[in-house]
């Protein structure tokens, strides 16, 4: 092996030391943010619980109003329904919208939309999203995992 081999393998190595690390953490989903939201006590209780007291979840007082938490989108049907469906799109994984003039969840990247119960509307995705039962009393949205 000569010295022009021996410096290209340790450029390339180098490379690949830099590179791949801020490659793959990139590529990780965003996490979500969970901020004015709690999980009822004791572990495994199954339940998610979102306070519109709380200037975090004030989005959902209103018609269209969306909030992610723990990997699931709640959106502000109108006449105080709600709506909670897993945020990730069953097509690529990007993390889908709300759009109350369509009253349908949109996927950003390739259009997929889907109902309020989760089913596919449009594709390119062909699985519906997972729905989850949600409940509201006075200022307490509950949703059962």
């Amino acid at each position: 092996m000569n010295r022009r081999d021996v410096i290209q393998k340790v450029i390339l190595g180098s490379t690949v030391l830099i590179v791949v690390p801020s490659v793959l953490s990139n590529c990780s989903k965003d996490p979500l943010s969970n901020a004015g939201t709690e999980t009822l006590p004791g572990a495994g209780s199954g339940k998610i619980t979102i306070d519109l007291s709380l200037a975090d979840n004030s989005a959902l007082n209103n018609t269209g109003g969306t909030k992610i938490t723990q990997g699931i989108i709640v959106a502000n049907t109108g006449s105080n329904n709600f709506v909670a469906l897993a945020s990730a799109c069953t097509h690529e994984g990007s993390t889908i919208g709300y759009s109350s003039d369509e009253t349908a969840f949109i996927c950003p990247n390739h259009g997929s939309k889907f109902s309020s119960s989760g089913s596919v509307l449009l594709g390119p995705a062909t699985t519906a999203l997972k729905a989850y039962p949600i409940s509201k009393s006075g200022t307490i949205l509950t949703i059962s995992l």
